[in-house]
Order: C-alpha cells, then sequence, then structure tokens
C-alpha cells in the first residue's frame, strides 16, 4: 500500500469501528442505519482500494473510494459521500502532490459537488456542517503562510466543532427534518461521519507531514 491508500484504510477501519456508535446517533433523528451503511460502505472501499492500479495517484483513488460508496452504501449518505469523493478525486490531476492547494482544490470540488447533490449548505444539519469549515481551512485567505500539517491541525479543530454547531440548530434536510425544533440538542450523524473521516486522516498524515 502507498501512504495514501494506507490513509484511506485508515479511515475505513476507523468508520466500521465506530458503525454502532454512528447507528446510535441516527437512532433518535433517522432510521437507525447510518453506521450500518457507511460500515458496509467502507468494507467495500478496502476491496476497491486492492483493484487500484496506481495507489500513489489521489486521482484514482479517490474516485475508486466515491465508486465504492456510490455501489454500496444506502440511505442518503452514499449518494453524497460519492458525489464528493468523486469530485475530489477529477479535480485532481495525475500525479499532483499532496499540498495544502491540492487539498483546497480537491475539498472545494467535494463541498460543491454534495451542495448540488443534497441541495443542502452549512446551517441545514448535515455533513456540510463539518465539511465546509474544514475546506475553508485549506483555502488562500485562512492558509496563508501555514504549512500543511498546521492545515491539517486547523481542520482537525474544525471539524470537531462543526459536529457540535450541529447540536444547536434545528435539521432542515432528510429524515431529521421532520422533528423540526426537536432536532436541536441532537448531534448530526452525517456530521459526524464526516468528522471522523477528517481526524482519522488527520491522525494518519499528521505523523508522515513535514513540518
Amino acid at each position: 500500500m502507498s501512504k495514501l491508500t494506507e490513509a484511506v484504510d485508515a479511515v475505513a477501519r476507523t468508520i466500521i469501528k465506530e458503525k454502532q456508535y454512528l447507528t446510535e446517533l441516527d437512532a433518535p433523528v433517522g432510521d437507525s442505519d447510518h453506521g450500518i451503511n457507511m460500515a458496509r460502505g467502507f468494507e467495500a472501499v478496502q476491496d476497491a482500494l486492492a483493484d487500484v492500479e496506481d495507489p500513489d495517484d489521489a486521482s484514482e483513488v479517490l474516485q475508486a473510494v466515491g465508486n465504492a460508496l456510490l455501489d454500496n452504501v444506502g440511505g442518503a449518505a452514499g449518494p453524497l459521500y460519492g458525489a464528493g469523493f468523486l469530485a475530489a478525486g477529477k479535480a485532481i490531476t495525475k500525479g499532483d502532490a499532496l499540498t495544502v492547494a491540492t487539498l483546497e482544490r480537491a475539498l472545494g470540488a467535494a463541498v460543491a459537488a454534495i451542495k448540488k447533490r443534497g441541495r443542502s449548505d452549512k446551517g441545514d444539519k448535515t455533513m456540510l456542517d463539518v465539511l465546509i469549515p474544514v475546506y475553508e481551512c485549506f483555502t488562500p485567505a485562512y492558509a496563508d503562510g501555514l504549512t500543511l500539517r498546521e492545515c491539517l491541525a486547523e481542520a482537525n479543530y474544525a471539524a470537531r466543532d462543526g459536529v457540535e454547531y450541529t447540536k444547536t440548530i434545528a435539521a432542515k434536510k432528510g429524515r431529521a427534518s421532520y422533528l423540526g425544533e426537536r432536532s436541536i440538542g441532537f448531534q448530526d450523524p452525517g456530521a459526524t461521519s464526516a468528522m471522523l473521516m477528517v481526524r482519522t486522516a488527520y491522525q494518519y498524515l499528521n505523523q508522515s507531514t513535514p513540518h
């Protein structure tokens, strides 16, 4: 495995490990299946990584992840995460190194795809309440003068804060939106799975990224 596929595999293992936790979060506001669906999807991701021709090619790896999630994750999360990973992969050129600029481009494309697919935005109590703040950590206005390691650390904090933010707002999308104001106080499962991905990627990449 390359460092990139090892990082993706680490993310997959985290999601699979946290299956029950994500399902419990989904019980009060959804269909009690987010963890189950995400775990199934990332088991398929692990299989897909074995078939990637160039494990060092971020474009190929991310698109393989996207296709695996589209084909194997049920509910709303599959199409959204799948669209995000596919868009991120297409935004990267073969041979691109992992840099602040590369991640800014990939995350920007992922956020745009998820917004379009889900017709949602920050403040709707979804995964975008994590992913948009994470993306902003890599934009020139925020990241000027910061190293990749520093941007990854900021993204990790932003993801954590994004999850906390979802507890304070009412859901406007998905099954949770049926609860209206009663969804306030509950942590969004999709935002949580996004945070777990960011946190795991940060922990792995932090070990192998120069200061």
